[in-house]
């Protein structure tokens, strides 16, 4: 194919206004316009099956409701207002009404528990909170122990500490003049997901969609084309919802399709036929779980499918194989993180898509691989991906969190001069291409040798008895550590002999990667412990091994 990379990367521009606001750019300008505000801006559907059809009017008309309402209640420019909702318009319409007053708006995912609903909502002082009645529990629970916490909205439920939200909308007017953002302003309020510890929150200006969009182009394919239409299970609390689904497909006029049922590979298939769906982001973790129950889904679903995005762990070449064949796409790897999303990926149509590669970095965005000190390492070695404040023009990034909330020592440990760090490993081969090896805390070493854990969780998964895997190291005196697989068996391999199929994943690794690769001992799980955002938490895994360790060593004395 005709390789455009270097043309596009060399000549991309930011063009970043000095006013922008996210709620502008993604609801009222469609509004303004009469045919625009007739197309449709979301496709719901809940646990049900009830469906509802959103027109960017009257997505409109209820934002500018809310945001009355909200300034009513004295939310003014910098408040935090948590949103604890999934898919549903109203999520939309609860972030579109806190930018329009020039509010920040704090996503939390509706699996959160009242622990993590407090810390969070204490943490970011949040002054309004908007809940529905999946979450309205935990929240109440914890609500006295939130003292910014004056008002909760509540949506499908009665209390009598909570404002009705069609109570609140209806008094409203259905005008309202946004208050003018400058880019640079704060936006949003984004916890990280806890993969390495603590969850910290990424404070990301309006300039952060502007941020987004070269990826999200280059990622779906050149989106948007007549007739796109988008949908991810993806969560909209966390980073890829929000920045990888929601907000540019929004801010290109175009419908989402918003669900609030519970994956599963064939209600996945369902949608994407139901809403003929063209693009769409999926983690590795339901691909893999799609490809095992659905293998020939074409022969089953009449689908539109055009361009598909994944992130969060690498895809491998079993699923990334499977996804050329069955459903005629080749999936565009994207690789970001909530302080700095959309960074580096794939664009099969303008640049070639190697299998198990992260890809090169997007248009905009200054990245390298740095070893401790911050240079950048040679080709072929392994070290830290990184993000430099400045475009390779000199222009700063927009992309480019603004810090860690009420955490300025966090903010400054992320940087080595003018280069953010990701804490992710990676190589870079010789045509720019860079290659997952782990988190810097997931890698390790074992008979002295460098383990990462992707290659063997993607040689693993690539097996047809295995849903998903983790690798993590099991402390070991001789070899400082052993390779330990955690993996979740199929339905149909569920019944079979553990020690016959230990064995034979075992001889599988061992023929298809170097020796030192092959897990040493496998354990089998129901379900592997994730974060809410879709990515395997081997720290837990680790500690469990950890604390294995010491509790024989203390026995053995």
């Amino acid at each position: 194919m005709n390789d455009q990379y270097q043309a596009l990367y060399q000549s991309f521009r930011w063009l970043v206004p000095t006013q922008f606001n996210i709620a502008d750019v993604c609801c009222h300008r469609w509004a303004a316009n009469s045919p625009d505000a007739r197309r449709i801006a979301i496709y719901y559907e809940d646990e049900a099956g009830n469906r509802e059809v959103w027109t960017y009017a009257r997505l409109a008309e209820a934002v500018n409701q809310l945001a009355n309402g909200l300034v009513r209640m004295g939310v003014g420019k910098g408040d935090r207002v948590g949103v604890v909702l999934g898919q549903r318009p109203e999520t939309v319409v609860a972030h579109m009404a806190a930018y329009s007053v020039g509010a920040v708006i704090l996503p939390l995912s509706s699996l959160f528990g009242p622990d993590a609903l407090e810390a969070r909502l204490r943490d970011a002082e949040a002054r309004v909170a908007i809940v529905d009645a999946a979450s309205s529990g935990n929240l109440l629970q914890v609500a006295d122990q939130c003292p910014a916490l004056h008002q909760i909205i509540g949506i499908g439920f009665a209390d009598e500490r909570v404002l009705p939200w069609r109570s609140l909308l209806a008094r409203q007017p259905s005008e309202f003049k946004p208050v003018p953002t400058l880019a640079t302003d704060p936006a949003i309020l984004l916890y990280t997901s806890g993969t390495t510890g603590a969850p910290k929150g990424a404070l990301l200006p309006h300039s952060v969609l502007i941020g987004n969009l070269p990826g999200f182009v280059a990622s779906q394919d050149w989106f948007p084309k007549p007739g796109d239409v988008f949908w991810s299970p993806a969560d909209w609390a966390w980073t890829g919802g929000m920045m990888d689904a929601l907000l540019p497909t929004l801010y290109f006029g175009h419908p989402i399709v918003a669900t609030r049922a519970r994956f599963s590979p064939e209600r996945a298939f369902e949608l994407m036929e139901r809403y003929q769906v063209t693009n769409t982001f999926l983690f590795p973790t339901a691909l893999k779980a799609m490809m095992k129950t659905v293998p020939a889904p074409r022969e089953r679903y009449k689908l539109a499918l055009r361009a598909m995005m994944s992130a969060g762990e690498s895809v491998g070449q079993a699923v990334f194989e499977w996804c050329q064949t069955a459903l005629g796409i080749t999936p565009n790897e994207m690789f970001g993180q909530t302080e700095m999303n959309y960074l580096v990926g794939n664009s099969q149509r303008r640049w070639p898509a190697k299998a198990g590669s992260m890809g090169r970095p997007y248009p905009g965005h200054q990245v390298a691989v740095i070893d401790d000190e911050g240079r950048p390492v040679a080709a072929g070695e392994i070290g830290e991906i990184a993000l430099n404040r400045l475009d390779i023009h000199g222009y700063p990034d927009p992309i480019l969190f603004l810090g860690y909330w009420n955490n300025p020592a966090a903010t400054a440990a992320k940087f080595t001069g003018d280069w953010c760090r990701t804490g992710d490993l990676a190589r870079i081969d010789a045509d720019g291409y860079l290659w997952y090896a782990g988190r810097s805390d997931d890698v390790f070493k074992s008979a002295g040798y460098r383990i990462g854990p992707g290659e063997i969780e993607s040689c693993l998964v690539s097996h047809p008895a295995v849903a998903n895997a983790a690798v993590v190291p099991k402390p070991d005196a001789e070899r400082g550590a052993l390779v330990k697989a955690y993996v979740v068996r199929t339905a149909e391999y569920a019944e079979r002999d553990p020690q016959a199929l230990i064995q034979e994943l075992q001889e599988y690794v061992r023929d298809r990667l170097a020796a030192y690769e092959y897990p040493k001992e496998i354990e089998f799980l129901d379900e592997l412990p994730m974060t809410t955002s879709g990515k395997i938490q081997r720290r837990v895994l680790r500690l469990r091994e950890e604390e294995r360790a010491a509790n024989a060593a203390q026995a053995a004395t």
